[in-house]
């Protein structure tokens, strides 16, 4: 997750703090750090609020977008709502070879989605009900997403180990969550590849183990598969029925590459029965250009135990031109076979769905560590022409929104 101040002094910070190290584990550098155990680049901006408390580190990071949502389709939306999200990371050295670890994330979008799901044509995945599955809707993310505690030992030079456990956590399984990709942060919706690559990022249960040799780190995770259900305030105390693996490579402090495998016990709660196992590969780059220049390359595949596997790519960017302009965009092509309920005549049946959404975000205020910014994004699809009849010929949606991060 990017992190430290995003304000104009942004990149003296972030050469300042280089130096310091992950809250996960103390081999890492802080800028490595992302969501749950993933990596990106060395190199990656950052942005939040540090404090110092002696040897002691607390980073607080968090976003809201208050935007408008139009989906000129028979099957879209008109929405005024907020996703959000807000996080702290703390570290307590025991000395200069040993480090604890603790990461709280919280989201308050249940006071602004409404019930019925955010709109975003042809997302599937979840229920806001617990007996209606959401179609063309995203779900919100529940009250708590993340109360991780971790520990981690530095071996030799080169060589460490970790050991970081969540209720709810992030397994190893995946890039790092969407929402903390700088390829894909100033982009107020999730993928419509979500449930390919990173739907993980809140599992009720996670005990991973990991050992880190240079640029290199292999992980394990067991966990618990099942997505949250529609009871967002609760916490959901599970068995760990699920497990996955992920080796992450930083080459050179521009690059960072991942790949892994999981099986997932019934992620669905509408499909008890079915489990996935999924494969996941990715390659996020910075590239001196502007002030910053990150594209992320991703692939998922799930192959459920019952139906045909299906794939999903993503391609995203966001170049930062100067202090204040953001350009951003996500190209995806994904297969979709939840598009309809049971007894329509489409029902079961799966559909490649290509999706390019361009978006511009200019910050207009820094107030302190908090930026604020006036951005918008439009979006196009295409797709068979089986659908004509349920979501038009030409089908297009554009937001309007206010990004206040800290």
């Amino acid at each position: 997750m990017p992190h430290m101040h995003g304000s104009d002094h942004q990149h003296e910070m972030s050469m300042e703090h280089m130096s310091m190290q992950s809250s996960v584990n103390i081999a890492d550098p802080m800028s490595r750090e992302s969501s749950g155990t993933a990596w990106v680049p060395d190199s990656t901006p950052t942005y939040g609020k540090m404090f110092m408390l002696g040897d002691d580190m607390l980073m607080l990071h968090g976003a809201i977008f208050p935007r408008y949502t139009n989906v000129s389709t028979q099957r879209g939306d008109d929405r005024i709502d907020a996703p959000n999200w807000f996080m702290a990371m703390y570290s307590h050295p025991f000395n200069e070879n040993a480090q604890l670890g603790f990461r709280g994330m919280m989201s308050l979008d249940l006071l602004t989605e409404g019930g019925r799901g955010y709109p975003l044509l042809f997302q599937t995945g979840e229920t806001a009900n617990g007996r209606d599955p959401l179609i063309d809707r995203q779900h919100p993310h529940d009250l708590l997403m993340e109360a991780a505690a971790s520990w981690s030992r530095n071996l030799s030079p080169h060589s460490s180990l970790f050991v970081y456990a969540g209720l709810p956590g992030e397994p190893a399984l995946g890039p790092n969550a969407f929402m903390h990709r700088l390829s894909g942060m100033d982009a107020p919706e999730a993928p419509l590849s979500h449930h390919w690559l990173d739907s993980t990022h809140i599992s009720w249960g996670v005990v991973t183990g990991g050992y880190t040799w240079k640029a290199l780190r292999l992980e394990a995770s067991a966990f618990n598969g099942r997505e949250p259900d529609q009871n967002r305030y609760n916490i959901e105390v599970r068995s760990l029925d699920s497990y996955a693996a992920r080796a992450s490579y930083n080459p050179t402090r521009d690059w960072s590459l991942q790949a892994s495998f999981g099986r997932l016990a019934s992620p669905e709660q509408l499909q008890p029965g079915v489990s996935v196992r999924r494969s996941t590969a990715s390659a996020s780059y910075n590239a001196p250009l502007g002030l910053w220049w990150q594209t992320t390359l991703a692939w998922g595949r799930n192959a459920p135990s019952a139906g045909p596997a299906s794939d999903a790519w993503l391609l995203e960017s966001a170049l930062r031109l100067a202090r204040a302009h953001t350009l951003f965009g996500r190209l995806e092509r994904v297969a979709k076979d939840e598009l309809f309920l049971p007894g329509a005549a489409l029902y079961g049946h799966s559909f490649t769905i290509n999706r390019l959404s361009l978006g511009y975000i200019r910050d207009f205020a820094h107030l302190g560590a908090l930026d604020l910014g006036l951005g918008g994004l439009i979006s196009t699809y295409s797709y068979p022409s089986t659908l004509n009849a349920a979501y038009g010929s030409r089908p297009a949606s554009f937001m309007v929104f206010v990004r206040a991060r800290l």
